[in-house]
């Protein structure tokens, strides 16, 4: 089985070259943002042909029940900051790219893989921000209330995946709780302290695939 995994940033990439030394397992980085993360999924699709493909990093945490460095598995992936109107379909709903799923959803398979590895299962919500104020993650959780994680890449490799017909899931070790935090400080705190087995959830998955 042939598996894409794809990160924002070398500080993932080097996490998770460490774990992986297979060559049917492919790490690479996207660069941060929507548009880095799909044209890093298609170049993936394009040249490796994977089987599935893993979206891992970090992202910030919601919830009650959300600590840092819990690791969040997508059960669902919407865009926080998308929003196409009704001028044209009033089907359409806030965080859906017209023409495409309301949310996006994994594989079952492979989700029902992932919640054995002790990664909690919720919804990503994905978008083109850093979210380093407690006002910003209120106003996205406001549009979303059971998000329990928020990146800048994840459904934009679902939709890629979803449009090339590919297994797609999500894993995000949570690196910060934005409505816990001031200016991000929990953010680079992890970053100084981040556990080597912080992506090991990433490599008990694949190792059960």
């Amino acid at each position: 089985m042939k598996i894409g995994i794809i990160v924002a940033m070398d500080k993932e990439l080097r996490q998770l070259q460490q774990l992986f030394n297979d060559g049917n397992v492919r790490v690479e980085k996207c660069g941060i943002g929507k548009v880095n993360a799909a044209l890093g999924a298609q170049k993936m699709i394009n040249e490796f042909h994977p089987d599935c493909i893993i979206s891992s990093g970090c992202a910030g945490g919601n919830g009650d029940d959300i600590n840092i460095q819990d690791v969040v598995v997508s059960s669902e992936l919407c865009y926080h900051d998308v929003y196409c109107g009704k001028a044209i379909d009033d089907t359409t709903v806030y965080g859906q790219v017209q023409g495409m799923p309301t949310r996006f959803k994994p594989n079952a398979d492979l989700l029902e893989k992932a919640i054995k590895t002790g990664a909690k299962p919720g919804l990503i919500v994905t978008g083109d921000w850093f979210v380093d104020s407690k006002d910003k993650m209120r106003e996205i959780i406001g549009h979303f209330p059971e998000a329990k994680a928020v990146d800048m890449e994840s459904c934009a490799i679902a939709q890629t995946c979803y449009i090339n017909k590919v297994p797609f899931i999500s894993f995000r070790v949570v690196s910060d709780i934005p409505l816990r935090d001031t200016d991000a400080s929990q953010y680079h705190n992890f970053w100084d302290t981040v556990a080597d087995t912080s992506f090991t959830i990433t490599k008990t998955f694949v190792e059960s695939l």
